[in-house]
């Protein structure tokens, strides 16, 4: 069974509002023919369970993108997800073997940058924060106390089979409903594990976490990855470098070849191929 969803919930008489997310089927078409190493594997499912987690909080024609840029041996890790739910992502790194390091240590000095893009009105809305803490985890931890206005609890969790994410928020009546409530789901769901989360339906799974508390789940959202190999799109920028341009690239290359990293996709253009695109304008 893939399991691809974003579950929202509340804790009803606690005052802490929750979001699930886990993925199977859609992680893995992220992965496939990438070749990753373990290490990078688990940076890039982490960036993309917070990136889900973010994202299903937009509404309308938003768009959030994560990028992690380090200077370490995993120079950079870029997800992005639409209002919509649909995903893409890509890790850049120095080489094929990962030490066994801290991710810290992977990552080196760098930055995250989150931004909001309105598809409809082409705003951006970006902030930057540096690399503090040990492991991605800490570093979004850090990033959403800083961001955000309540005070949240993050769990990241991935290999290369699935992901999963477990994001709380702590609204501002919550010690008042309960003083010991923020503290007992977050004991509750420090024992949340990949494992659990494979297979499971999500209010099975949730219940199965938290299971002295009263919950209200919502509707339930799908999450796809979405990257199509769109061929016309390239001919079409081919085109606007000129003739002149894309044959001077043939003659020296031998093919005209443009890589689409984010969505692994190569696009391989030979003379006949040159000659018919231009040929058709």
């Amino acid at each position: 069974m893939q399991t691809d969803y974003v579950q929202r919930f509340l804790f009803e008489d606690l005052d802490i509002r929750g979001r699930l997310v886990c993925l199977t089927g859609a992680w893995q078409q992220m992965l496939n023919g990438r070749g990753y190493p373990e290490g990078i594997v688990s940076l890039l499912g982490h960036t993309t369970a917070l990136n889900v987690l973010l994202g299903a909080n937009q509404k309308g024609s938003g768009r959030v993108t994560l990028q992690v840029q380090g200077s370490g041996p995993v120079r950079l890790l870029v997800s992005d997800c639409t209002a919509e739910l649909r995903i893409r992502g890509m890790a850049a790194y120095a080489r094929q073997e990962m030490p066994r390091e801290s991710e810290r240590r992977l990552l080196g000095d760098g930055r995250l940058s989150v931004t909001l893009e309105d598809m409809k009105s082409g705003k951006l809305y970006q902030s930057l924060v540096p690399l503090e803490g040990e492991t991605l985890e800490q570093i979004f931890s850090h990033y959403l106390s800083q961001s955000e206005q309540l005070p949240a609890y993050l769990r990241l969790l991935a290999d290369g089979e699935a992901l999963a994410g477990l994001l709380l928020e702590k609204l501002p009546k919550a010690d008042t409903r309960d003083p010991d409530g923020w503290n007992r789901v977050q004991h509750f769901a420090n024992t949340l594990t990949l494992d659990d989360t494979r297979d499971a339906q999500p209010y099975d799974l949730l219940t199965r976490v938290f299971p002295e508390e009263l919950m209200r789940v919502f509707r339930l959202y799908a999450v796809q990855y979405h990257c199509p190999y769109d061929e016309a799109k390239v001919k079409d920028m081919l085109r606007g470098l000129g003739r002149q341009e894309v044959e001077s690239i043939l003659a020296e290359q031998g093919a005209v070849v443009i890589r689409n990293e984010m969505c692994n996709h190569e696009y391989r253009f030979d003379a006949d191929a040159i000659a018919r695109l231009f040929a058709t304008h």
